[in-house]
């Protein structure tokens, strides 16, 4: 049987058209999604696409009959390539969109906001802990930068002060429900302290967090530890529970003081040198003062709560602090 190239033309371009219609349907059904037309418009494409359906798989079969050869179009059938999520692009909820088209939104919270003559986002260098800002107008001061070991000393300093105001908060913790059930007057002073050592705490997680530190390894055993010098020495009585709070905010306040001196001697050399110190440096000794003050403030009110008549005082009070120095050096290091 001889087949006409008109005819095979002709059979060639209904496969062609059929084989995109599916596609472009698709398409247009997106552009009307989510109007009130969208569910009568979707049923007519329905019936549509079932009606070039057919006609398709009878161009098929005729081709089949007519030119065995030509069975080999339908793996060749020429489609209409989907493009590339554009801007153009129908909007979807952001849930139901594919993560391609959600990625584009993303990606100010993983790329800095300075953009290239291409507006393409440049990825932001990571910011090391404490790292001042170099940037600057050729007017103004030089910047003071932190040395390795000067870092190293803050990374130390803030894992022990998180694991401080830890252990503090479960000692006050622990000690109110005995002490409030003997002596209720003490409520307010107990809350009071409990509850600034608990922003001391939030506020050393933090910076804990923002600056990348690594907290102590040692935190299970604190926890365990804290609990129960607080709940002991509640049980003890009112006077032991006051010798616990003295012991531990002398080592405590004592520790920040050294911080505060610390940081107070780099920004003098920083000074001496006509550099100028990071406003987050700024901060941080501004909140150790404050943290430092808070503590000693507590350090007077066990004092005013009759601390020194715990019996055995001095065993005691020396128990705790040494136990306290020892915990210290061992989270600045595990």
């Amino acid at each position: 049987m001889k087949i006409r190239s008109r005819e095979v033309a002709v059979v060639i371009q209904g496969v062609i058209v059929v084989s995109t219609v599916p596609e472009l349907l698709e398409s247009k059904a997106r552009c009307y999604a989510g109007s009130k037309a969208a569910k009568s418009l979707g049923r007519r494409h329905h019936q549509l696409l079932r009606a070039t359906t057919t006609i398709g798989l009878f161009f098929i079969q005729e081709v089949e009959t007519m030119c065995p050869a030509a069975n080999s179009l339908q793996y060749r059938v020429l489609r209409i390539p989907r493009g590339v999520f554009t801007p153009q692009t129908p909007l979807y909820l952001d849930f139901l969109a594919p993560s391609t088209v959600r990625h584009s939104s993303r990606r100010c919270f993983f790329f800095s906001a300075k953009t290239s003559t291409r507006d393409v986002a440049e990825p932001a260098e990571p910011r090391e802990p404490f790292e001042q800002n170099r940037s600057s107008s050729p007017s103004a001061k030089p910047r003071y930068v932190l040395s390795r070991a000067q870092r190293v000393y803050l990374d130390r300093a803030l894992r022990v002060n998180q694991a401080g105001e830890l252990a503090a908060t479960l000692i006050y913790a622990a000690q109110k429900p005995p002490i409030l059930r003997s002596h209720p007057h003490l409520r307010p002073l107990m809350k009071h302290m409990y509850d600034q050592e608990a922003v001391h705490f939030a506020k050393f997680n933090h910076l804990v967090a923002k600056h990348q530190v690594r907290p102590t390894a040692m935190y299970p055993i604190w926890e365990v530890a804290a609990t129960f010098l607080g709940w002991s020495t509640a049980i003890m009585g009112r006077e032991a529970a006051m010798a616990c709070t003295e012991a531990v905010e002398t080592e405590i306040g004592t520790h920040y003081n050294e911080q505060v001196s610390t940081i107070i001697g780099w920004m003098k050399e920083a000074e001496q040198r006509g550099e100028e110190v990071d406003d987050e440096i700024k901060d941080l000794l501004a909140l150790l003062r404050k943290t430092r003050d808070e503590e000693l403030e507590h350090l007077d009110h066990a004092v005013e709560n009759d601390s020194k008549e715990a019996k055995p005082y001095d065993p005691l009070v020396n128990i705790i602090r040494t136990g306290c120095r020892a915990a210290i050096n061992i989270s600045e290091r595990v």
